[in-house]
């Protein structure tokens, strides 16, 4: 491959950089789920244990969708943000569903009624906040792409 060959934007990199996104904020959930469900879900109920946890979860989204792509070289435009957050939404469900049957026990139509709860409302806001972030963190002054 010559240089002229090498793209700016390699195939790979979006795929890569979602990865890295989904691993960086899976692993903050890891961290904050065990605090939620084993101290504050028990003391104050599981809506609020969510409310608190959600601005945690929203600082480590804030963090890593800006470092994922940095770190992966991403250097696309809007598509190429916005695959990264699709992408890793795909990655984190299907850990979600994973964690559910493995460790929680919860079929399917479970895990698709905790949407309907005050808890699981607020879960799906963060679930769009995560999907949408790199493509908002992408934005900067004097950026044109």
């Amino acid at each position: 491959m010559t240089e002229t060959d090498a793209s700016p934007q390699a195939p790979n990199r979006v795929p890569y950089a979602a990865a890295l996104y989904f691993a960086l904020v899976f692993a903050a959930g890891v961290l904050l789920g065990p605090v939620r469900v084993i101290w504050i879900e028990p003391w104050l109920g599981n809506t609020l244990a969510v409310v608190l946890e959600a601005p945690f979860l929203i600082a480590a989204i804030w963090f890593a969708s800006r470092a994922a792509p940095k770190w992966a070289g991403v250097s696309g435009g809007w598509t190429s943000f916005l695959m990264i957050g699709v992408v890793a939404l795909i990655m984190q469900q299907i850990a979600d569903l994973a964690v559910g049957f493995g460790l929680r026990g919860m079929t399917f139509q479970d895990q698709m009624q905790h949407f309907t709860t005050p808890a699981g409302m607020i879960y799906a806001v963060t679930l769009l906040i995560f999907t949408l972030m790199p493509l908002i963190r992408m934005w900067r002054p004097g950026r044109t792409t």
